[in-house]
Order: structure tokens, then C-alpha cells, then sequence
């Protein structure tokens, strides 16, 4: 469990550069220059660095002189957050079941499942194998061979693994144009204009605007395309009702694949909150590469399934929209849908 005594200011620090929703409860954020403090989620602009003090609690904070912010109420950490936090934390630590969670949590595992997906974007299973999958990387780290640093992370076998950490269209399919794969899609007329929604037998490849079967084609030149039969009709649906009204938005199946740092970006993009924005720093610093600010904006921009994968949810630092491949018009309407409109982007502490 995150304990504030656990962690150091350099930890802190990264974990609010993440706005990690994990470490809510566990310290709080202030800031002498406006005399604020902050949930290490808050979705406001991050300070200067030279002007943040953590504190173990709000009590702390208030000694000192800060007051808690009024957009992330940093003293009400709801029951429903404390029980993500206290999940994510578990899964973090090692395996555990959807049952052992609910139990440790004090939820059923229907009703944890739910709240934990809605807070992250990602259900426990899903965050589990990221989990696992990032204690790969540290494994490898100090393992010479790849079978061991896999085992090291707690899979059960190398071909769990695999069969873990690559859903969907495998990446040579991708890069061969969608060979020996069969595409069905659909035309559809969407609140924000023509909309194509192109999936295999796995999920959605494909969703855009102003988009037409030749330009389908063009990206999957390789693979059979057919026009929808009534296969993904459902799916379709679905999409239009994610365009139509992003906060109620159903869990749809995707097949996309891209490289390493690409998906690990797009799984970020599923966890920012409906109604909330990132930055593109935002975005690097969360999947551990501060450093590669112009490869997450080039990551967010090879998004294959607008909306579904939220990359209109990020913003420059300046808080201004910046791109989007379809238009800033069709991006503004889908964050105003969701109660975002840019000054609100632009709030800062």
C-alpha cells in the first residue's frame, strides 16, 4: 500500500506528473506561489517544480497555511476512489483475482469492476497485464535471458505471455498492410459528419471521419475488405453512440497494433477520465519517457480508432486545443460534449 513515509519527494513529484489516481489519499500537493494544494491527480496545469511541498494530508497542508483546491476537493476522496486506489495498489504489488480485490476492497467484484474501470479506463485485468508486463522490462533488466525476466514477472508461462500482452491484428499484419486479414466496414452518418468504422473478427481497426473505402484500402492494401453484412453492425452502433455522447461511452472491442511506445501511449489515452485533459508532457511522463514529448504528440496522431481511443482528450501545455486529424472543430465539439470547453483547459494553479 502507498504510504506517504514510503515515498520520496522525486517519487512524488513523477507521480504527479502522471496524475496518478493511485497516490490520492496518500499525500496531497501544495503550492506556496498560490497557496493551494492539490489530490496528485488534480487535472489542472502542473506547477513549477521549485514551488510544490507534499504533505501527508490535507491537515498538514492547512497548518501550513494552503487551501485545498476547488476543482479536485482534495479532502474528499470518495469511498469509490479509495477503493481503485486500494486495488490499483494490489495489482501493483503482484496477482490477484477480481474476487481478492473485492474482498480486500469491500465491494462485489461486478460492482469493483466497474468503478475501477470508469477511474483508469482499463478494467483490473487489463491493468494487471500492463502491471505484469512492465515488471517484464524490470526483469529484463537484470535477467539475460527473455523466458526467465517472463517467469521473474509472475507469468505462468512465456507463451501466457504472449498470448497476454498481444491482442488483436498481430503487428505483422500491420506492417504488411493487413495481409491475410479480413476487413468488413461500415459508412455511417455521425453527429460530426461521415463516419467509417472498419473492424476484423477481433474488434475495431479502424474509426475516422471523412473517410471512404478507398482510403481503407489505401491503409490495408493487403488485406481482404469486404462491406459490412450485418457482422459488425452492433459495433457500429456502439461507435455512434461513443461519437454521440462520449461520456456514456461502451466498451467496444479494438484490434490495433503499433509499436511498443505507441500502444503504451494509446493505453494512457483510455485512462484519461471523460471530461478531463492531458498535455502531450502530460502523456510522456506517464508512460516513464518525461523526455519524449514529441514522440507521444507522433504516437497520439497514428491513433487508428478516434474517440474510442481518446486522443482528442490531449492538449498542448499551453492548454490550447493543438491538432487533431479530423479538424479542431469536430475536437472541440467532442470535449464540449463532455463538459470541457478550452478555458477550462486552461485552468492552472
Amino acid at each position: 500500500m502507498i504510504h506517504f513515509m514510503t515515498l520520496s519527494d522525486d517519487e512524488r513529484w513523477q507521480r504527479v506528473l502522471a496524475r496518478d489516481r493511485r497516490a490520492d489519499g496518500a499525500f496531497v500537493t501544495g503550492v506556496l506561489t498560490t497557496g493551494i494544494y492539490c489530490r496528485p491527480s488534480c487535472a489542472a496545469r502542473h506547477p513549477k517544480r521549485e514551488n510544490v511541498r507534499f504533505f501527508e494530508n490535507g491537515a498538514g497542508a492547512r497548518e501550513a497555511g494552503l487551501r485545498p483546491c476547488k476543482r479536485c476537493h482534495p479532502d474528499d476522496v470518495a469511498p469509490d476512489e479509495a477503493a481503485v486506489a486500494k486495488a490499483a495498489r494490489l495489482l501493483d504489488a503482484g496477482p490477484s483475482s477480481l474476487a481478492e480485490l473485492a474482498e480486500a476492497t469491500g465491494y462485489s467484484p461486478g460492482h469493483l469492476q466497474r468503478v475501477f474501470k470508469r477511474a483508469l479506463g482499463v478494467s483490473p485485468a487489463d491493468y494487471a497485464r500492463r502491471r505484469r508486463a512492465q515488471r517484464v522490462e524490470v526483469a529484463l533488466a537484470t535477467e539475460t535471458r527473455v523466458t526467465d525476466a517472463v517467469y521473474e514477472a509472475g507469468y505462468e508461462s512465456p507463451s501466457r505471455f504472449y498470448a497476454d500482452e498481444r491482442i488483436g491484428m498481430a503487428p505483422s499484419a500491420w506492417k504488411k498492410g493487413g495481409e491475410g486479414v479480413t476487413i468488413r466496414y461500415a459508412l455511417a452518418d455521425s453527429v460530426l459528419g461521415p463516419m467509417l468504422v472498419a473492424a476484423t473478427t477481433k474488434g475495431i481497426c479502424r474509426l475516422s471521419f471523412d473517410e471512404n473505402e478507398d482510403a481503407l484500402r489505401a491503409r490495408f492494401p493487403n488485406a481482404r475488405i469486404l462491406p459490412d453484412d450485418g457482422t459488425i453492425r452492433a459495433w457500429v452502433e456502439g461507435a455512434l453512440a461513443a461519437v454521440d455522447a462520449p461520456l456514456a461511452m461502451p466498451d467496444l472491442p479494438l484490434d490495433v497494433a503499433g509499436t511498443a511506445f505507441q500502444e503504451a501511449v494509446w493505453q494512457e489515452l483510455r485512462r484519461i477520465p471523460p471530461g478531463e485533459t492531458r498535455s502531450y508532457a502530460d502523456i510522456a511522463a506517464a508512460v516513464g519517457k518525461p523526455g519524449a514529448v514529441r514522440a507521444a504528440g507522433s504516437a497520439n496522431g497514428a491513433n487508428n480508432v478516434a474517440v474510442l481511443i481518446p486522443c482528442h482528450r490531449v492538449v498542448r501545455s499551453d492548454g490550447s486545443l493543438g491538432g487533431y486529424a479530423y479538424g479542431l472543430e469536430r475536437k472541440a465539439r467532442l470535449l464540449a460534449a463532455e463538459g470541457v470547453s478550452e478555458d477550462q483547459s486552461r485552468l492552472d494553479l
